[in-house]
């Protein structure tokens, strides 16, 4: 018989799976699987600290998106708070991105 998941494990897979519905508004491919989203830690209280970073620093939307990822997650069940930390190091490039994100724009 399977062990059951911790309620941890649960509510990480589905900060995730919410993480993979908001997309760059100039790539087919969401934030997660383009490798943007570092970490994902849940705190005390069920507060989710998300480091994450952009394609660039110069992206045109760049004080939008860390919003939308904050309000998404912000409706995931069991969490309490969501904290966004936008960061530039290490500088974002392509081999973060997941094998079915490059397939999806086609860098293979």
């Amino acid at each position: 018989m399977n062990k059951p998941e911790n309620s941890e494990e649960m509510l990480q897979q589905e900060i995730v799976k919410a993480l993979r519905e908001v997309y760059d508004p100039e790539l087919p491919v969401n934030l997660y699987d383009l490798g943007l989203i570092y970490e994902v830690n849940i705190l005390e209280d069920k507060v989710v600290q998300i480091v994450m970073t952009l394609t660039t620093p110069s992206c045109p939307v760049a004080e939008m998106i860390p919003g939308q990822v904050e309000n998404r997650v912000r409706f995931v069940e069991g969490v309490k708070d969501v904290k966004v930390k936008l960061v530039w190091d290490p500088p974002w490039n392509r081999d973060m991105m997941t094998e079915e994100a490059k397939l999806e724009l086609g860098l293979f």
